[in-house]
């Protein structure tokens, strides 16, 4: 008959074994209304694979031939191509991609996109970072088991975490959501910023 568990007993053995950091990438439920960029709480059974460890295994595909990637170098050659008549400096395509608290999914899409591009020699046309809708981990590296993932394929993450800011809505021509609870509070934020700061009116238009 195998022991059982009482609730500290639990709570000594998840928090032995996950670092403290680690459920604000993912779960907004741990947030408190006093962190920075506070998102309203949702429920986790939104994401079911989080509590199943037998998420799905889905197959290899080359990034760089997905219809994404194709949209986004014809993107960028259209808006870097020189204006007719006149000779103008070239200005990179610019994608941010935002998760929750930028350590592991958008820094991980910013370090493969960034490869894919580099590989492709279109490093010139694109200016590439991540953000995250909370400022939780404000100036800290991104998690250590994605950063040992990404490097075991060849891939170095060096990007600090921080959250998004309005000047971003100025900035990217692209910006990125990891999932669509993300994409809801970005242009959650923009409504916010848009009566005090001066953004594009068709800045709404940049989030995917």
């Amino acid at each position: 008959m195998s022991p059982s568990l009482n609730g500290s007993t639990t709570t000594r053995i998840l928090s032995s074994a996950t670092p403290p950091y680690l459920p604000f990438c993912h779960h907004y439920h741990f947030l408190s209304p006093k962190t920075s960029f506070f998102i309203p709480l949702f429920s986790s059974t939104k994401y079911p694979t989080l509590r199943n460890p037998k998420s799905p295994s889905y197959p290899h595909q080359n990034p760089a031939s997905s219809p994404a990637f194709v949209s986004l170098v014809k993107a960028s050659m259209a808006s870097s191509a020189p204006s007719t008549g006149a000779a103008t400096e070239t200005k990179p395509f610019s994608v941010l991609f935002v998760c929750l608290g930028n350590i592991c999914r958008s820094p991980a899409a910013e370090g493969v996109f960034g490869d894919i591009v580099k590989k492709n020699g279109l490093d010139s046309k694109f200016n590439i970072d991540s953000a995250g809708t909370i400022g939780y981990h404000e100036g800290n590296l991104a998690d250590p088991r994605m950063r040992a993932a990404s490097k075991r394929r060849g891939i170095e993450i060096t990007s600090i975490s921080r959250p998004i800011r309005p000047s971003d809505f100025r900035d990217f021509d692209l910006i990125l959501a990891m999932d669509k609870q993300n994409r809801e509070d970005i242009l959650e934020a923009f409504n916010r910023w848009k009566f005090r700061e001066t953004l594009p009116a068709y800045a709404h238009k940049k989030v995917n």
